[in-house]
């Protein structure tokens, strides 16, 4: 048995798993709030409650929301740390690992089926290539998957803590209110949740939305979309077009740093959520617009996840190798 795990700054994703030759076997999947628990613990506790007692787990690997050092991690936008020895005595597991999540989740990429992506550019995937993933949720992650001996090993990346890299004069501007908001305009700032909401604050500049009427605290990024998609505020519809421009121009850049022609993956919670305006053309206009490699971007393929356990999926697969 394979217990996996996914923790995340809104929610957290917790699967047993059986052992399978490629990938692994889905029993269980539950998924619980993040903030409401004090610790990881509680949480597994919490799991063994509502599924069944836990025995014989022979490996557990967890994917989580921030740096790992050390078998340790201090989640980035939540209050508590994880560690492996935690893991190892709740579980009574021999082997346990913990991962940055997009580590995990890139894991998963050589084990998703056809019908668990959809191809923003088709492009011509290169065999011995790398490939890198990329996802906007809670917060924005990053890890590439470097070709060793034939096979996508995941490396980890902070790199959505990196600095936004300004395009356009409309950008600049957003880069300055960022600077004066935060003291410095990082990616995160623009390509999340939360950043929706900075990117809504910028275009809408003090006049209210009736978008956002009696929207509960925390509820903002979903309503932004729908607004967005339905052009019910226009404001709101420049919020989505500079945010689906940015997350193209953010993915080329992964791309071009991780040499990734093998692929490019697109994960994470939002997405899915905005596929209709990922698929106009102007996510990948903006990935493409990077002269003198433009040619080379456009021959590489760009692919969003549809599967939103692709990260306890990706855990489990590690886990499975453990």
């Amino acid at each position: 048995m394979l217990l996996a795990g996914d923790v995340g700054g809104t929610k957290t994703l917790l699967g047993l798993f059986q052992r399978a030759p490629r990938r692994p076997v889905q029993l269980e999947v539950r998924a619980y709030p993040t903030n409401e628990f004090s610790s990881f613990t509680e949480i597994l506790h919490a799991f063994s409650r509502d599924v069944r007692p836990l025995s014989a787990i022979e490996a557990v690997a967890v994917g989580v929301a921030g740096p790992v050092v050390n078998q340790r991690a201090s989640l980035t936008n939540v209050g508590f740390e994880i560690s492996a020895v935690e893991i190892t005595a709740w579980s009574g597991a021999i082997r346990a690992a913990l991962l940055n999540d997009l580590e995990a989740m890139a894991s998963s990429v050589d084990v998703l089926t056809p019908d668990e992506l959809i191809a923003l550019q088709e492009g011509v995937p290169r065999p011995d290539g790398n490939a890198v993933i990329i996802a906007a949720g809670t917060g924005l992650g990053s890890a590439y998957l470097h070709r060793v001996n034939g096979r996508l090993r995941p490396v980890p990346s902070e790199g959505g803590h990196a600095d936004f890299a300004a395009r356009t004069d409309r950008e600049i501007e957003l880069l300055r209110m960022l600077r004066d908001t935060f003291g410095r305009a990082e990616v995160e700032g623009v390509l999340c949740g939360p950043g929706m909401v900075n990117l809504h604050r910028f275009t809408h500049a003090g006049k209210p939305c009736p978008a956002l009427v009696n929207v509960p605290a925390g509820s903002e990024p979903p309503a932004i979309s729908r607004a967005a998609l339905t052009g019910s505020c226009p404001y709101c519809v420049e919020a989505l077009d500079l945010f689906v421009s940015a997350y193209g121009s953010e993915t080329g850049n992964l791309a071009l740093r991780g040499v990734a022609t093998a692929g490019v993956y697109v994960g994470g919670g939002i997405a899915p959520k905005i596929l209709p305006l990922l698929q106009r053309g102007e996510f990948i206009k903006a990935f493409r617009g990077k002269p003198p490699m433009d040619d080379l971007l456009s021959r590489i393929p760009v692919k969003v996840i549809l599967n939103q356990e692709a990260g306890v999926l990706g855990a489990a697969v590690y886990a499975n190798e453990m």
